[in-house]
């Protein structure tokens, strides 16, 4: 590979990462609903892929390689941007727990870790054990801190957890000790 096909080759690579990376952000903005945001990025996206598909497109040099150079530079875009949403794009999740234990204790431990807790009384699969179904709303970075309460508080709790498109009202603390 002569010296001119690698600077290419870089070049594509590189601002393929930054137009995929923007178009995974700009997808999840935009299924939250920040429509203003998602259009924004859009126009960015655009207009890089636009440069690097005339770069890659419109050379006199042949080479497998700058296919190969883009598409590897889709894929780590893809794993970049995902990784940008996850740290940069804030996110709320809805955990449901159904537990069989009616414990209120359990319930009053997560509301004083700060976690905002409904319960509704519900009927098991035989419609005569009792159980609780818990509603709790959290930021999406603290899912791993409440999946291990509720693991050390019911082992055998079933737990279905959403995002959250978003949130109204209700009780919602941000500062929770971990």
């Amino acid at each position: 590979m002569n010296l001119i096909v690698l600077k290419l080759c870089i070049k594509v690579f590189c601002v393929r990462i930054l137009d995929v990376s923007l178009g995974t952000l700009r997808t999840i903005v935009t299924v939250k609903g920040q429509k203003f945001l998602a259009s924004f990025i859009g126009f960015f996206e655009v207009f890089v892929w636009f440069l690097v598909v005339k770069e890659a497109l419109n050379t006199s040099v042949t080479s497998i390689w700058i296919g190969f150079s883009y598409a590897l530079g889709f894929a780590t875009g893809t794993y970049i941007g995902t990784f940008l949403s996850e740290k940069l794009i804030p996110g709320n999740l809805t955990i449901q727990v159904v537990t069989s234990k009616q414990d209120k204790n359990m319930i009053r431990y997560i509301r004083n870790l700060g976690y905002g807790v409904s319960v509704i009384p519900i009927k098991g699969k035989d419609f005569k054990s009792r159980k609780y179904l818990l509603f709790i709303e959290i930021d999406k970075n603290d899912l791993t801190h409440i999946r291990k309460i509720i693991k050390n508080l019911d082992s055998k709790a079933f737990v279905v957890v959403n995002e959250s498109k978003q949130v109204y009202n209700g009780y919602f603390e941000k500062n929770i000790e971990k």
